[in-house]
């Protein structure tokens, strides 16, 4: 981002705050210790503590792919996709033969997916600032995973409604085979209609008609889920000049053609590799995102019909196999496929990053935390094909604090850590303290008063019968649970009483941790535009520290 477009934005003073990323639930071992920059952690991760500018002449060093035949598909491709000027500029700069790429991406989703999205992007797009004021030319690039299938997930997302639930909206682009990259799939008459919903599960605020006509000017009937994201991230983020990735460009395959033709031929030596990888992993009591049996193959085969076909080494027979099908290919076809028509093969999971960053000069890649565990696996992938290990960060991470959420959090001194307790005990902690004080009071001082005379009592039966002080014990248990349960009882009473409680702790929990995970994971970008306008993607940028390690979280108040 130049220093002029800068100047334009308008500036917000931030409330910012920080998680840990360990007092978040379900965060798996290996991610918390690659953010931690643990010893046990370097292995999987080469270049995580190399400088810049050494993995710049490193990168660049091992790049081979024709830069202007790349830079002219790209050029072509935004073109047709109206891309900004700042794009375009950028597209112009990657001809450069020192200029290095900072990439992220993600599966096309409906209406542009996930949060973690925008945040993907926007670690990409200010760490290529970063380095082009450091001396170190950079664009920033976003990949979509156009070739994915998982249909389910990019056609799903989620708005927290006026009364404070969570819905889940889809859209209706009737039958989908399974196996179809998103790539192939169109929108279909039904999506007006599913904008329509979209939008009227909405709180009405004055950025709700721009929102809608937003998602109505890319998301139409005569577009796929892929080409509808595209327009609509390019919209979003063009401006910074970022530069998007169709992989499924039949002219970026045929550049890929001699990393596919090698990949083939070294295939088993690389499952080998995985399948040391994975016991490694194991021995430390990490994860593999991914599993890898003797019959892996890192490609799925696109056939006439657009059917992603995964494949199988049927090492007995020395023969390539259809997981889900009776069709059989040979390596030597395979082979052929790989130089002819490149278009025809999809990468798996552990083999797109290499695929990438052999198309691109990446300095430095952003991802969640899957896909750090996917990097701690195929790592041994860039090793069999020679390739350097690219870089890997973690992107930035939020959670949006709406000024609704805010006020109920300070009326009822509740802090972040809280939501993860779950609504029955904050509502219960709530009530004790805000609302039935006495009553509260009270449980605390007859529980006390039991523990009292039983600890009482059991000091007279040690002396007299030294067996009942254990009958004793067990039903103290039972007595305690019996208070426990009458004050749980008083707890849902006094909650159905006081219906505007129940509401707000409700709305707070379903905004900041919706479906019991983090935000970032459910909610989408034209939700927060809905409530904070076209801004909300400059703060957000404001507010990305790319050395920050923990969650952070925006108060917008």
């Amino acid at each position: 981002m130049n220093s002029d477009l800068a100047a334009t934005y308008k500036q917000k003073s931030l409330n910012l705050q920080k998680f840990a990323f360990d007092e978040i639930p379900h965060q798996s071992k290996l991610f918390i210790d690659f953010q931690n920059n643990s010893e046990t952690i370097g292995k999987y991760y080469p270049s995580k503590n190399k400088d810049f500018k050494e993995l710049s002449r490193h990168v660049l060093d091992n790049y081979k792919v024709d830069r202007e035949t790349l830079c002219e598909i790209l050029r072509g491709e935004h073109l047709e996709l109206d891309a900004s000027d700042a794009t375009l500029a950028n597209i112009e700069k990657l001809r450069g033969e020192n200029c290095v790429a900072v990439i992220a991406g993600q599966q096309a989703g409906l209406f542009s997916g996930s949060m973690y999205t925008v945040y993907k992007a926007l670690s990409a797009i200010k760490l290529a600032a970063e380095l082009n004021t450091k001396g170190i030319e950079a664009v920033p690039l976003f990949w979509i995973a156009s070739e994915d299938h998982d249909f389910d997930e990019a056609n799903k997302t989620f708005v927290l409604s006026e009364k404070g639930n969570i819905e889940t909206i889809s859209n209706d682009a009737g039958i989908v085979e399974e196996i179809t990259p998103v790539a192939f799939i169109g929108l279909g008459e039904h999506i007006k209609d599913t904008i329509k919903h979209y939008v009227s599960s909405l709180r009405v605020t004055e950025y709700t008609k721009e929102t809608e006509e937003l998602l109505e000017e890319f998301y139409r009937f005569d577009e796929t889920y892929s080409s509808a994201f595209a327009k609509l991230i390019l919209k979003l983020f063009g401006k910074f000049g970022l530069i998007l990735v169709c992989p499924m460009n039949a002219g970026l395959r045929a550049l890929c053609s001699p990393i596919f033709v090698e990949a083939i031929e070294k295939h088993e030596e690389m499952t080998s590799s995985l399948l040391r990888r994975d016991k490694q992993l194991a021995t430390e009591n990490y994860h593999s995102q991914v599993f890898v049996d003797e019959d892996f193959f890192p490609f799925f085969y696109l056939d006439r019909d657009n059917k992603r076909n995964a494949l199988r080494f049927d090492k007995e027979h020395n023969i390539i196999r259809y997981l889900h099908a009776d069709k059989t290919l040979t390596k030597d076809e395979l082979l052929n496929i790989a130089k002819d028509t490149p278009e025809q093969l999809s990468p798996n999971v552990l083999m797109r990053s290499v695929v990438q960053d052999y198309l691109f000069p990446t300095i430095c890649y952003y991802g969640g935390s899957a896909e750090i565990a996917y990097f701690a696996q195929n790592e041994v992938v860039y090793e069999t094909l020679g390739r350097p290990v690219t870089h890997f960060r973690h992107r930035s991470s939020f959670t949006i604090i709406d000024p609704k959420s805010d006020r109920t959090m300070k009326r009822y001194d509740l802090k972040f850590g809280d939501i993860f307790r779950g609504k029955a005990e904050i509502l219960a902690d709530v009530i004790d303290k805000f609302v039935a004080t006495e009553t509260a009071q009270t449980f605390a001082d007859v529980e006390e008063l039991i523990n009292g005379q039983l600890n009482r009592l059991d000091r007279e039966l040690i002396k007299s019968e030294p067996t009942l002080s254990e009958n004793l014990a067990n039903r103290r248990r039972k007595i305690l649970w019996h208070i426990g349960t009458l004050r749980n009882k008083f707890h849902r009473a006094e909650t159905f009483k006081n219906e505007v409680l129940h509401n707000r702790i409700e709305h707070t929990l379903a905004s900041l941790y919706p479906r019991d995970a983090l935000q970032e994971r459910t909610m989408n970008i034209a939700y927060f535009l809905n409530l904070f306008g076209p801004n909300f993607i400059e703060w957000i940028y404001q507010a990305i520290d790319l050395d920050e390690k923990e969650h952070q979280i925006l108060v917008m108040d």
